[in-house]
Protein backbone atom coordinates (compact mmCIF):
# COMPACT_ATOMS: atom_id res chain seq x y z
CA UNK A 1 0.00 0.00 0.00
CA UNK A 2 1.03 3.77 -0.75
CA UNK A 3 2.15 5.34 2.25
CA UNK A 4 0.10 7.60 4.02
CA UNK A 5 0.31 11.59 3.16
CA UNK A 6 -1.72 14.33 4.88
CA UNK A 7 -3.38 16.61 2.52
CA UNK A 8 -2.53 19.57 4.85
CA UNK A 9 1.31 19.20 4.25
CA UNK A 10 1.76 22.32 1.84
CA UNK A 11 -0.27 24.55 4.07
CA UNK A 12 2.21 23.39 7.52
CA UNK A 13 4.96 24.00 5.83
CA UNK A 14 4.16 27.81 4.54
CA UNK A 15 2.82 28.52 7.91
CA UNK A 16 6.34 27.51 9.51
CA UNK A 17 8.20 29.42 7.35
CA UNK A 18 5.77 32.14 7.39
CA UNK A 19 6.24 32.39 11.34
CA UNK A 20 9.80 31.97 11.42
CA UNK A 21 12.11 34.50 12.05
CA UNK A 22 16.10 34.95 11.25
CA UNK A 23 17.09 36.18 15.38
CA UNK A 24 14.71 33.79 17.32
CA UNK A 25 16.67 31.65 19.70
CA UNK A 26 16.44 30.62 22.97
CA UNK A 27 19.20 33.70 24.37
CA UNK A 28 20.27 37.17 22.71
CA UNK A 29 21.77 36.64 19.96
CA UNK A 30 24.51 39.03 20.52
CA UNK A 31 25.58 39.39 24.30
CA UNK A 32 27.01 43.28 24.47
CA UNK A 33 30.78 43.16 25.14
CA UNK A 34 31.42 46.01 28.38
CA UNK A 35 33.59 48.61 27.58
CA UNK A 36 37.31 48.79 28.55
CA UNK A 37 36.55 52.71 30.25
CA UNK A 38 34.34 51.40 32.33
CA UNK A 39 36.41 49.06 34.90
CA UNK A 40 35.59 48.76 38.34
CA UNK A 41 37.05 51.38 40.75
CA UNK A 42 37.91 51.78 44.40
CA UNK A 43 35.13 52.36 47.00
CA UNK A 44 32.78 52.42 43.64
CA UNK A 45 29.94 49.98 45.02
CA UNK A 46 29.76 52.06 48.45
CA UNK A 47 26.97 53.87 49.24
CA UNK A 48 27.58 57.54 48.10
CA UNK A 49 26.01 60.56 51.22
CA UNK A 50 24.39 63.61 50.23
CA UNK A 51 26.43 66.92 50.53
CA UNK A 52 25.89 68.40 53.15
CA UNK A 53 24.03 72.08 53.51
CA UNK A 54 25.94 75.27 54.18
CA UNK A 55 22.60 75.85 56.65
CA UNK A 56 23.93 72.74 58.97
CA UNK A 57 27.52 74.08 58.96
CA UNK A 58 26.66 76.97 60.19
CA UNK A 59 24.59 75.79 63.02
CA UNK A 60 27.56 74.35 64.42
CA UNK A 61 29.69 77.43 64.86
CA UNK A 62 28.68 79.29 67.94
CA UNK A 63 27.68 82.83 67.80
CA UNK A 64 30.09 85.25 68.93
CA UNK A 65 29.40 86.80 72.55
CA UNK A 66 31.35 89.52 74.43
CA UNK A 67 32.25 88.59 78.02
CA UNK A 68 30.25 90.54 80.80
CA UNK A 69 31.45 92.87 83.28
CA UNK A 70 31.69 90.79 86.10
CA UNK A 71 33.80 88.21 84.41
CA UNK A 72 37.25 87.58 85.74
CA UNK A 73 39.47 85.87 83.93
CA UNK A 74 41.28 82.89 86.14
CA UNK A 75 44.80 83.28 86.94
CA UNK A 76 47.17 80.47 87.27
CA UNK A 77 49.51 80.36 90.24
CA UNK A 78 52.52 78.19 89.88
CA UNK A 79 52.84 75.67 92.60
CA UNK A 80 56.15 75.24 94.65
CA UNK A 81 55.55 71.40 95.23
CA UNK A 82 59.03 71.38 97.15
CA UNK A 83 57.93 73.58 99.73
CA UNK A 84 54.48 72.25 100.05
CA UNK A 85 56.43 68.63 100.47
CA UNK A 86 58.46 69.40 102.79
CA UNK A 87 55.98 71.34 105.00
CA UNK A 88 53.43 68.12 105.07
CA UNK A 89 56.75 66.30 106.15
CA UNK A 90 57.29 68.73 109.39
CA UNK A 91 53.70 68.82 110.22
CA UNK A 92 53.14 65.30 109.62
CA UNK A 93 52.58 62.62 112.45
CA UNK A 94 55.68 60.01 112.11
CA UNK A 95 54.40 56.33 111.51
CA UNK A 96 54.07 54.02 114.20
CA UNK A 97 56.05 51.00 113.58
CA UNK A 98 54.55 47.69 112.82
CA UNK A 99 55.12 44.78 115.67
CA UNK A 100 56.26 42.10 114.78
CA UNK A 101 56.89 38.55 116.32
CA UNK A 102 60.55 36.64 116.32
CA UNK A 103 60.09 32.61 116.95
CA UNK A 104 62.85 31.36 116.09
CA UNK A 105 66.77 32.24 116.41
CA UNK A 106 67.37 32.68 113.05
CA UNK A 107 65.14 35.95 113.23
CA UNK A 108 62.25 34.79 111.26
CA UNK A 109 59.51 36.99 112.33
CA UNK A 110 55.60 37.58 110.84
CA UNK A 111 53.28 40.30 112.01
CA UNK A 112 52.31 40.03 115.66
CA UNK A 113 48.44 41.24 115.22
CA UNK A 114 47.35 38.22 112.88
CA UNK A 115 49.46 35.88 114.97
CA UNK A 116 46.85 35.54 117.90
CA UNK A 117 48.93 36.67 120.54
CA UNK A 118 47.31 40.20 120.78
CA UNK A 119 44.13 40.25 123.12
CA UNK A 120 41.60 41.83 120.58
CA UNK A 121 39.04 40.06 120.60
CA UNK A 122 38.43 40.33 124.50
CA UNK A 123 38.47 44.20 123.89
CA UNK A 124 35.41 44.20 121.45
CA UNK A 125 32.87 45.88 122.86
CA UNK A 126 30.26 42.65 122.43
CA UNK A 127 32.87 40.62 124.19
CA UNK A 128 31.15 37.93 126.37
CA UNK A 129 27.06 39.07 124.95
CA UNK A 130 24.98 36.72 123.97
CA UNK A 131 24.13 36.62 119.99
CA UNK A 132 20.66 38.05 119.51
CA UNK A 133 20.06 34.66 117.59
CA UNK A 134 20.99 32.57 120.53
CA UNK A 135 18.22 35.09 123.03
CA UNK A 136 15.51 34.45 120.10
CA UNK A 137 15.93 30.79 119.76
CA UNK A 138 16.12 30.66 123.60
CA UNK A 139 12.75 32.85 123.61
CA UNK A 140 10.91 30.48 120.90
CA UNK A 141 11.84 26.96 122.87
CA UNK A 142 10.26 28.90 125.99
CA UNK A 143 7.23 29.61 123.98
CA UNK A 144 6.83 26.27 122.44
CA UNK A 145 7.40 24.43 126.16
CA UNK A 146 4.63 26.61 127.47
CA UNK A 147 2.70 25.70 124.72
CA UNK A 148 3.43 22.11 125.21
CA UNK A 149 2.16 22.05 128.79
CA UNK A 150 -1.04 24.23 127.76
CA UNK A 151 -2.00 21.34 125.76
CA UNK A 152 -1.22 19.03 128.03
CA UNK A 153 -2.81 20.48 131.24
CA UNK A 154 -5.99 20.42 128.74
CA UNK A 155 -6.03 17.27 127.87
CA UNK A 156 -5.52 15.65 131.47
CA UNK A 157 -8.75 18.28 132.32
CA UNK A 158 -10.51 16.22 129.78
CA UNK A 159 -9.74 12.78 131.19
CA UNK A 160 -9.63 13.96 134.52
CA UNK A 161 -11.85 11.22 136.73
CA UNK A 162 -15.39 12.00 138.23
CA UNK A 163 -16.81 9.90 141.17
CA UNK A 164 -20.18 8.27 140.72
CA UNK A 165 -23.02 9.86 142.65
CA UNK A 166 -25.18 6.92 144.99
CA UNK A 167 -28.31 7.08 143.27
CA UNK A 168 -25.70 6.53 139.93
CA UNK A 169 -23.96 3.88 141.84
CA UNK A 170 -27.76 2.14 143.31
CA UNK A 171 -28.35 2.07 139.32
CA UNK A 172 -25.92 0.12 138.37
CA UNK A 173 -25.92 -2.13 140.96
CA UNK A 174 -29.74 -2.91 139.63
CA UNK A 175 -28.47 -3.63 136.61
CA UNK A 176 -25.85 -5.89 137.37
CA UNK A 177 -28.07 -7.49 139.41
CA UNK A 178 -31.23 -7.99 137.18
CA UNK A 179 -28.20 -8.81 134.41
CA UNK A 180 -27.16 -11.67 136.27
CA UNK A 181 -30.22 -12.97 137.17
CA UNK A 182 -31.28 -13.56 133.75
CA UNK A 183 -27.79 -14.89 132.88
CA UNK A 184 -28.13 -17.59 136.37
CA UNK A 185 -31.60 -18.13 134.59
CA UNK A 186 -30.70 -19.23 131.27
CA UNK A 187 -27.52 -21.05 132.92
CA UNK A 188 -29.99 -23.04 135.19
CA UNK A 189 -31.93 -23.85 132.00
CA UNK A 190 -28.77 -25.66 130.50
CA UNK A 191 -29.21 -29.77 129.88
CA UNK A 192 -27.29 -31.72 132.68
CA UNK A 193 -25.52 -33.49 129.47
CA UNK A 194 -23.66 -31.32 127.03
CA UNK A 195 -23.24 -33.92 124.93
CA UNK A 196 -22.22 -31.74 121.91
CA UNK A 197 -19.33 -29.16 120.96
CA UNK A 198 -22.35 -25.93 121.22
CA UNK A 199 -23.34 -26.76 124.16
CA UNK A 200 -20.28 -27.17 125.74
CA UNK A 201 -19.71 -23.65 124.44
CA UNK A 202 -22.71 -21.91 124.76
CA UNK A 203 -22.06 -23.21 128.92
CA UNK A 204 -18.18 -21.76 129.10
CA UNK A 205 -19.55 -17.95 127.77
CA UNK A 206 -22.44 -18.00 130.25
CA UNK A 207 -19.84 -18.98 132.85
CA UNK A 208 -17.51 -16.35 132.01
CA UNK A 209 -20.23 -13.72 131.69
CA UNK A 210 -21.55 -14.98 135.16
CA UNK A 211 -18.10 -14.50 136.90
CA UNK A 212 -17.21 -11.36 135.36
CA UNK A 213 -20.87 -9.70 136.36
CA UNK A 214 -20.46 -11.43 140.54
CA UNK A 215 -16.88 -9.17 140.32
CA UNK A 216 -18.08 -6.34 139.13
CA UNK A 217 -21.41 -6.19 142.01
CA UNK A 218 -18.43 -7.49 144.71
CA UNK A 219 -16.33 -4.23 143.69
CA UNK A 220 -18.73 -1.33 143.66
CA UNK A 221 -20.88 -3.34 146.97
CA UNK A 222 -16.89 -3.35 148.56
CA UNK A 223 -16.40 0.50 147.61
CA UNK A 224 -18.58 3.89 148.07
CA UNK A 225 -16.78 6.10 146.14
CA UNK A 226 -15.87 4.95 142.66
CA UNK A 227 -14.24 7.32 139.90
CA UNK A 228 -14.45 6.94 135.93
CA UNK A 229 -11.98 8.59 134.08
CA UNK A 230 -13.40 9.46 130.39
CA UNK A 231 -11.00 7.73 128.21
Amino acid sequence: PLRYISKYRECVKREAVKNKSQWKTMGPAKVAVPSPNDFLQKHSKEPKLAPKKKEEDDKKLLPLSVPQRTYRPVIRIKKNFINKNAVAVIKGVPKKPRPFCVDTRQGDKYPLEPSGLVPKYIKKKNYGVTPRYVTRRNEEIKREEKEYEARVLEQVKKKAMKTLSDEERTNILKALKKNWEEINHAYQGLPIVTDTRYKKIHKEELEIKLKQLEHDIAAIENHKIVYIADV
